[in-house]
């Protein structure tokens, strides 16, 4: 056999054994299959919610700081002291405003002194203009007219007199009252009934007003703690979800084993801009709305301040069939038929997947389409489907699926990368977390 023979039989050899492996391979890789988590649609109890955080607040609450300056000579209650309206609360040195209490009612004898003396010129001044005409009337030759034009302006005059006189005691008296206010307000009682949930000043310190900056000036607050509420903020995109009456369930950070009910007595208009927002006029950050919970039983022992945790029911489902929301995905697609008359859509490589928490963003704009994988004989196909509201682990479906549906329900990374008409094999229940995945 010569050399060239060998060679040729050789090549024939190998090419038929790459034929054969590639032809191998092939065939494996179209019989392959991917291992994905598997569910059934079924239908459930579906509860909508809305999670805010915030924090606990008295209905009522007042902060109490002086309208004077003073040094601070007695404290008479303590936090979480209870007290009543109009009870004693805190002495500001009173010695300042005493003594202008005295100079302002000095001022106020001294006024009613010119006043007495103003009008007794007055009334003399009347007699003599009175004379003068009563002797012009009796005869031209008694009184020269020029006596009798001096008397009546000396009576015009000494009214005058007594009307700035009687002003000036009003203004006297004025201060007086001024002065007396100013002398009250050195001694601070409670504008209403309820606990002292802060004391912030001590005896000796100074009482300031608080013009410009009420921290400063803040001395006491009371709260009425009959009444209370929780304040949260809530997201932009679930207040309008949010109506008054809605119930609540709040958790208390300082009672973690205890749940509270509560309902929704206010949503606020407009929105709580954040300082940083204010001050660069950035419309890029967090938009906030307040909302106001009152809780039906409340601890005996709450105070507010206390961090607390709002879980809102927005709106209930009885028996409407459901997926997890780990099984809603989008897609890229052009819808065509599918053997059940809904549409399947065939992928590309670029081919996206958002969570299901995702929706409601531009994806009409991208001609997307939220849907799950169905399984059928082994194949998962795409299915469009319409979302009603979200529980808390499933999405309630409107269209698109029946009952009894065999869909692709994880893992996530799975449904991300997975493609149209794709074979797949249920992951083994005895793995890690494929029993948690169903519900």
């Amino acid at each position: 056999m010569t050399r060239r023979t060998k060679f040729g039989i050789f090549g024939a050899i190998a090419l038929v054994v790459v034929v054969g492996l590639f032809m191998m391979s092939r065939s494996r890789r179209a019989n392959a299959s991917t291992e994905v988590r598997m569910d059934t649609v079924a239908t459930r109890d579906l509860v909508a919610a809305v999670t805010a955080s915030g924090r606990i607040e008295a209905q009522s609450q007042v902060d109490i700081s002086a309208d004077i300056t003073g040094r601070i000579i007695q404290i008479a209650v303590k936090e979480g002291d209870w007290v009543t309206k109009g009870q004693f609360l805190i002495q500001i040195d009173a010695s300042e405003y005493q003594a202008a209490v005295a100079r302002a009612q000095g001022v106020v004898a001294s006024s009613q002194a010119s006043v007495v003396q103003a009008r007794a010129n007055r009334d003399q001044a009347k007699r003599a203009a009175d004379r003068a005409n009563e002797l012009a009337k009796a005869g031209p030759n008694l009184i020269a007219p020029e006596m009798v034009e001096q008397a009546v302006t000396a009576h015009e005059v000494a009214q005058a007199n007594l009307r700035a006189s009687e002003a000036t005691m009003d203004q006297a008296r004025a201060g007086l009252r001024q002065a007396q206010e100013q002398l009250s307000k050195t001694r601070l009682v409670a504008p209403m009934a309820g606990r002292v949930v802060r004391v912030a000043k001590e005896v000796g310190e100074v009482a300031v007003q608080g013009t410009f900056s009420s921290e400063q000036a803040l001395l006491v607050t009371i709260a009425d703690l009959s009444v209370i509420q929780a304040n949260v903020k809530v997201d932009e995109t679930d207040v309008v979800r949010l109506t008054e009456g809605d119930s609540v369930e709040v958790t208390i950070d300082a009672f973690p084993d205890s749940t509270f009910a509560g309902r929704v007595t206010k949503v606020s208009n407009s929105a709580l801009l954040s300082a940083t927002a204010t001050a660069s006029g950035s419309t890029d950050q967090a938009v906030d709305f307040e909302v106001e919970i009152t809780l039906d039983n409340p601890p005996a022992d709450i105070r507010p301040d206390l961090s607390c945790t709002a879980r809102i029911v927005t709106d209930i489902r009885e028996d409407v069939m459901s997926v997890p929301i780990i099984a809603l995905t989008v897609r890229d697609n052009t819808p065509v038929p599918s053997e059940r008359g809904t549409g399947s859509t065939p992928l590309t490589d670029a081919d996206t997947t958002r969570p299901a928490t995702a929706r409601g963003d531009s994806g009409a704009e991208r001609n997307e389409s939220e849907g799950v994988f169905v399984v059928n004989g082994g194949m998962a196909t795409f299915r469009p489907v319409k979302v009603g509201i979200a529980g808390d682990e499933h999405f309630e479906i409107l269209s698109g699926l029946q009952v009894g549906d065999s869909i692709v329900s994880g893992t996530y990374q799975t449904i991300r990368d997975l493609r149209d008409s794709t074979r797949v094999r249920a992951m083994p229940a005895t793995m890690p977390g494929a029993q948690g995945a169903r519900s």
